[in-house]
């Protein structure tokens, strides 16, 4: 599993049977939610009707099927947190993440690494430059950022056999193609753990900062950055934000991402936004997954007015970013 988990629109590659194999998975293996994975709760109540196929391309990183989740998705009164109604197994996550594959990230490397910059300028403010590891670094733009900066080593663990190998093929970096609760690691050892887009499609989340807390040397810093399922405009778009796709898993808030994090021994040193850097093309297409038309004609008009390739991060404030210490 990973953060093979992000969102684009360019060469995608996948194994068309892929969906057909996930489906009989879900019929065969699925357990339905009855605890919250937060608080433990067994309270959930039903929350989006948003139940449906992952589509064609699998379960890549850049998709436009909002809307849709492999499940409902439940909701815990008591911490706010939301997930789906049916977990998938770890297995057959960990086979569709394996085989995810998508050009669109490659695509905006200025964007990435602009975004990975700013992100490791907040980490460094709660970690001292050290050694880094980060579990799904999808094809490793924070991890050669992270290496200019003057971390060391830098290492990062990412399923996708496409993403992997474009991290170690193409900018020299120590990325395994492993599993990202298994894949053999040293223990105590590093300065700080990234979890990027990650922890929300995660079965366990609980299980997976238990391994983080393992994996980190005292007081090293964990940084996660994932939807805000609780922001205004989580709220106001319902079932038709952005956020709502066959990747996810877990819809953490504020609320329930601080939660986890205390529960599970960490201190909470910094909690805000965090936009993501696309080009205006980038952002401009995604509406395609509402209106394809409409998508195609604002893209058309950036590029008439030579704006389409310019950088641009618009804060909507449905993104967060927390770093927290461990003991």
């Amino acid at each position: 599993m990973s953060s093979s988990l992000k969102t684009g629109a360019t060469t995608l590659t996948s194994d068309s049977s892929l969906g057909a194999r996930l489906t009989a998975d879900r019929l065969a293996s699925r357990r339905v939610s009855a605890r919250c994975a937060v608080c433990g709760g067994d309270r959930l109540l039903e929350h989006l009707a948003v139940a449906g196929e992952q589509g064609p391309e699998g379960l890549i990183p850049t998709t436009d099927r909002f809307g849709t989740a492999l499940s409902d998705i439940v909701w815990c009164p008591s911490c706010t947190h939301m997930q789906l109604r049916e977990i998938p197994t770890e297995a057959e996550l960990e086979r569709a993440y394996g085989e995810a594959s998508s050009d669109d990230y490659v695509d905006e490397e200025a964007g990435q690494r602009a975004t990975a910059r700013d992100l490791l300028e907040r980490l460094e403010r709660h970690a001292g430059r050290g050694a880094l590891l980060d579990l799904g670094c999808w094809v490793g733009f924070l991890l050669d950022e992270a290496r200019t900066r003057g971390w060391a080593p830098v290492t990062g663990v990412e399923p996708s056999k496409f993403a992997s190998g474009y991290a170690r093929d193409r900018l020299r970096l120590d990325v395994r193609t492993d599993d990202l609760m298994t894949a053999d690691l040293p223990g105590g050892e590093y300065q700080a753990v990234v979890l990027g887009d990650v922890i929300e499609h995660l079965p366990d989340p609980g299980a997976a900062l238990e391994r983080v807390g393992e994996l980190l040397a005292p007081r090293g810093a964990v940084m996660l950055m994932l939807p805000d399922a609780g922001s205004r405009v989580a709220r106001l778009m319902g079932s038709r934000w952005w956020s709502v796709i066959p990747t996810h898993v877990h819809y953490f808030t504020r609320k329930s991402l601080t939660r986890l994090l205390t529960d599970h021994g960490f201190e909470l040193r910094h909690l805000g936004t965090t936009p993501k850097a696309f080009t205006v093309r980038y952002y401009l297409e995604r509406i395609g997954g509402y209106s394809p038309p409409v998508s195609q004609a604002l893209v058309a008009g950036a590029r008439a007015l030579g704006v389409a390739d310019r950088i641009w991060a618009p804060d909507f404030r449905d993104r967060m970013v927390a770093i927290a210490v461990s003991p």
